[in-house]
């Protein structure tokens, strides 16, 4: 466990923050689910890249939509990580972190902030509405990952092995309006063009 050498108080005080942050996303709507923190590495080849929360419980799918009551039980005497069903509220697509930036800044130039979490595995999360399909784009591209009906993802300050989920841009820029899956995919393919365009010209500038 991340927090297994942390005193008492400090796990106490994460516990704590967990809770509020799942209670307060649970009351705006959004399909809280508590998630076990990563089991703890065994094996001399495990990569810790890509250990990261799960749902507690194999029944998640029919946890969706629980009212924010029975949501604040869940977190109430352990430190589960906090996670987000999508597919329903919203999806989010997951990207490496240098199309993240890319795509960031374009949406900060277009005036059109978006969520964007960052996990500790260098993978950063874009939250949108939810959609129905992505662009070819990005749905044949091997870093990028929709996440939409039947999966989830871990939001801040749920831990993984060797870190904590963070936000980039927290909702509150937003106005907790979400923005249009349209919209931040068709900026993701235009970060894409530019980052592929970059490796083109690269080599033979060298």
């Amino acid at each position: 466990m991340l927090d297994a050498n942390w005193p008492d108080s400090w796990r106490s005080a994460f516990r704590i923050e967990l809770r509020a942050e799942a209670i307060g996303l649970a009351w705006r709507g959004w399909p809280v689910l508590p998630g076990a923190t990563p089991a703890p590495i065994t094996g001399e080849g495990d990569d810790l890249t890509w250990q990261r929360p799960a749902p507690v419980r194999e029944n998640w799918r029919e946890l969706i939509g629980t009212h924010a009551h029975e949501v604040a039980t869940w977190f109430s005497d352990r430190t589960h990580s906090l996670l987000v069903a999508t597919g329903t509220v919203l999806d989010a697509i997951e990207v490496d972190d240098e199309l993240g930036k890319r795509a960031a800044r374009l949406l900060r130039t277009l005036g059109h902030p978006a969520p964007i979490v960052a996990m500790p595995n260098g993978r950063w999360l874009f939250l949108t509405t939810a959609a129905d399909r992505i662009p070819a784009e990005l749905a044949e591209h091997a870093t990028v990952q929709w996440h939409s009906a039947g999966s989830y993802i871990p939001l801040p300050p749920s831990p993984f092995q060797h870190g904590v989920v963070h936000w980039r841009v927290k909702p509150e820029v937003c106005g907790w309006q979400l923005p249009d899956a349209d919209e931040v995919h068709d900026v993701l393919v235009r970060a894409l063009a530019d980052e592929q365009a970059l490796l083109l010209v690269e080599p033979s500038a060298a």
